[in-house]
């Protein structure tokens, strides 16, 4: 698990089992002790490893520009995380 801190917030990504598999998430953590929210990455992604998931999740960590008012993540416009454009 990874994290990172932004004004008022810090993100911490993550994995989570999602039936058969894993799902990589963003947590943000409000500096103010109220409730974390969280934010699947990779959506058109499932996992077979949790650790394949949890690498995911940090490294969407790494594309995180800011964050909103309510905490959740920003990245760049059309930005997946994946190279699958790229030969």
């Amino acid at each position: 698990m990874a994290e990172r801190e932004f004004p008022g917030f810090t993100l911490r990504s993550s994995a989570s089992r999602d039936g058969s598999r894993y799902t990589a998430l963003l947590s943000s953590h409000p500096a103010d002790g109220s409730y974390p929210s969280y934010f699947t990455v990779y959506d058109n992604r499932s996992f077979r490893e949790e650790s394949a998931a949890a690498e995911a999740a940090e490294k969407a960590l790494g594309l995180v520009l800011g964050v909103e008012e309510d905490g959740a993540p920003v990245f760049a416009e059309g930005e997946t995380g994946f190279d699958d454009d790229k030969e």
